[in-house]
């Protein structure tokens, strides 16, 4: 991997941040993404403290802000030959319904509508630099995830986590969906699992069950680090450089839930994230 490209969104803690530590080792040159100028540069620094020879860098945006991503997308494809892998791992949950600078709910924006754009926008990219990877961090999560097409933003009525298992469902029908339309173009298009992670996640919610969760993520949880292998499998291994269209969990192809699987469900869907594009 020494002379690959690699994006890593969500990378200045938790999972991301141990995912660009890991795979800035290799040799190859990583993106990281993040919303903080300054905790990009401290998480650039960390790592090349760590490993003084990596070629590391960093690009700032806001994912939940559309006009964002695609100024992300458009900056890599004009200073970029090749991309060789894109790790889609930013993602939050929020306990009370929010809207992005565009409108839609927070949940749907980050959790999928940002990797939905920046990958399809990345999509040339990523072609002209086959073989290439395309990981999305999903999670368990999805096996309680329902599709509600007649609302997807919640703005009839908003329940936090059905709202995040929905999302993480998306993953799946989007990993799915664009695995299928790649066949044909050695980009392969896997999702994963972390596990239950001691990370950042949550942390922008103070209501009584996130305070349950952060309790059981310190009895419990694996750390970030930990939770980080699966996506660098993915990123790295020999072993998984033709396998497309799968879930991962502990860097193990499993199944996912019967429901992620509904072609329909995953069509529909991206149809619909398409309609949610702006501009």
């Amino acid at each position: 991997m020494s002379k690959s490209t690699m994006i890593v969104t969500g990378a200045t803690n938790g999972i991301g941040f141990h995912t660009a530590l890991a795979v800035a080792a290799t040799g190859a040159h990583v993106v990281l993404v993040g919303r903080s100028e300054s905790r990009c540069q401290a998480a650039v620094d960390s790592i090349q403290q760590q490993h003084p020879d990596a070629d590391v860098t960093y690009r700032v945006a806001d994912l939940s802000d559309q006009a964002q991503v695609v100024a992300l997308a458009d900056d890599v494809q004009r200073h970029y030959e090749r991309l060789d892998v894109l790790i889609n791992n930013a993602g939050a949950f929020f306990a009370q319904r929010e809207e992005s600078v565009d409108g839609i709910e927070m949940t749907w924006a980050l959790n999928h509508m940002a990797p939905f754009v920046l990958t399809t926008r990345l999509l040339p990219l990523l072609r002209a630099s086959a073989p290439a990877r395309v990981i999305t961090v999903s999670s368990a999560a999805h096996q309680m995830g329902r599709m509600n097409f007649a609302d997807l933003e919640g703005r009839q009525r908003y329940a936090a986590w059905p709202a995040y298992a929905q999302s993480k469902l998306a993953n799946l029908l989007f990993t799915y969906e664009l695995a299928d339309r790649l066949r044909d173009a050695d980009v392969t298009v896997n999702a994963l699992h972390p596990g239950f992670v001691a990370s950042g996640f949550g942390q922008n919610n103070h209501s009584f069950s996130m305070r349950v969760f952060a309790w059981l993520q310190q009895k419990f949880a694996i750390s970030a680090e930990q939770g980080a292998q699966t996506s660098i499998y993915l990123a790295v291994s020999p072993q998984v450089a033709q396998v497309t269209g799968r879930y991962f969990v502990e860097s193990k192809a499993v199944p996912a839930a019967a429901h992620a699987y509904d072609v329909t469900a995953r069509r529909q869907l991206w149809s619909l994230s398409e309609a949610l594009v702006r501009g």
